[in-house]
């Protein structure tokens, strides 16, 4: 019944709001993937159930999974205020049998917030909302999973001659009447958020800093508190183009796990060749475990777009405790025919023993927009060391772990009332 109640509230919107500025959108994303790799199988029990774990070891069959993403969107623009509702079902291709009298539970509000205006400069943004800031490294709307992410928050919103700042706050309850006490701390999922979030142009020079603070509670009175805090700056250069990351943490994990000055530090290069060639190259360095301290992690952001695209890293295992050093080359190439290319290379050490070697990754992905819709497609590829760390004493992996997707992108605009204006 939720499902019926929420689309009749979005055409009820369209009817009410039919000669105002109002837009109503969809999507329409799926995606194919064949697995033939570990996806950070190392780091799960020989038991894992998640096929996706379990298909880099050893004598393991690869095998393809398509999962969907649909969903409607609605904007409503008053004098005073912006409405936005979305919501959205993912679903895999079996997940549900035939002829079957109820979906796979997965329909929810994506989105659902009220952006009111203050005054010329200031506004107050609340509700379920994505918090995507400067590269997503920290905070990200993590687009490439189907399901996406966005938080519960309250945002007050700062936007004067090139400045911008977002104050935020969130505090999670259990549903209902559950009680002060929170009982949800899986993947890093907190009791209460806040951060700020400041930003400033200078010409070609953006800077951007950010304090983040998030505490978790994991079913006790116990509460655990870690801050992260750092800047982000992108300057264009002419031809070149440069972006560096400086994070630091330090407080408590979830159960009162000590974090001491962990960092990650960043440096990326684009460098325009000509009309239709770019060169790219970067290095990243994400702090391992210490004798005094946890490995740092990067949280909310979209963690898919860094260290490889088969998400060996931060993606899955959620934390390594050695730590990374990432070493990345690559090229971007507008090609005949309105396809696009992407090809990059990373490799991979421990930062804790940096002479330790991971493996090498190499990542391609081509693009090409037609009439109406998108289509992307890529192929990875990950050659791993001996010194992959394996602490579940899993079983030796195989000696091909590759990875091949293909998805379809469709965002067809249903109804948009102020361009009839």
């Amino acid at each position: 019944m939720k499902k019926q109640y929420a689309l009749i509230a979005i055409f009820a919107l369209v009817v009410q709001f039919a000669q105002a500025q109002f837009t109503l959108e969809g999507e329409f994303r799926p995606r194919a993937e064949l697995f033939n790799n570990g996806f950070n199988y190392r780091y799960q029990p020989a038991s894992a159930s998640p096929a996706g774990n379990l298909s880099g070891r050893e004598g393991s069959d690869a095998f393809v999974n398509t999962s969907v993403r649909v969903a409607l969107n609605s904007k409503y623009v008053a004098e005073g205020y912006t409405l936005y509702l979305g919501v959205q079902e993912v679903f895999n291709f079996g997940d549900r049998t035939q002829i079957a009298a109820s979906g796979n539970g997965n329909f929810r509000i994506q989105e659902a917030w009220a952006d009111l205006k203050l005054s010329d400069k200031w506004s107050f943004k609340i509700g379920r909302q994505p918090l995507s800031y400067d590269d997503q490294r920290i905070l990200g709307g993590l687009g490439w999973a189907q399901q996406a992410r966005t938080h519960d928050v309250g945002l007050l919103r700062l936007k004067d001659n090139g400045f911008a700042l977002d104050a935020g706050y969130s505090l999670n309850t259990n549903s209902g009447s559950g009680g002060p006490i929170f009982n949800r701390a899986t993947l890093f999922t907190y009791k209460e958020l806040a951060f700020v979030h400041a930003n400033k142009k200078f010409g070609k020079v953006s800077l951007s800093g950010l304090i983040l603070g998030t505490t978790f509670q994991a079913g006790s009175e116990n509460k655990s508190t870690l801050i992260t805090a750092g800047i982000h700056a992108k300057a264009s250069l002419g031809k070149l183009g440069l972006a560096a990351n400086a994070y630091i943490q330090d407080g408590q994990r979830v159960n009162d796990v000590e974090v001491k000055g962990a960092s990650l530090l960043s440096l990326d290069a684009t460098l325009k060749v000509g009309e239709k060639t770019s060169l790219l190259a970067g290095a990243e360095i994400i702090s391992g475990t210490k004798d005094d301290s946890a490995a740092f992690f990067p949280l909310y952001g979209t963690n898919h777009k860094f260290n490889g695209l088969m998400d060996r890293f931060y993606v899955g295992n959620h934390a390594i405790g050695s730590g990374l050093v990432d070493i990345n080359l690559g090229a971007s190439f507008k090609l005949g025919g309105g396809y696009n290319l992407t090809v990059k290379g990373h490799t991979f050490k421990e930062e804790s023993r940096a002479k330790n070697a991971l493996g090498e990754e190499i990542d391609l992905v081509i693009a090409k927009a037609f009439n109406g819709y998108k289509l992307v497609a890529g192929y990875s590829q990950f050659f791993e060391n001996d010194d992959f760390p394996n602490p579940a004493g899993n079983p030796e992996a195989k000696g091909t772990q590759n990875w091949a997707w293909a998805m379809l992108i469709i965002k067809p605009k249903f109804l948009n009332t102020a361009a009839k204006q």
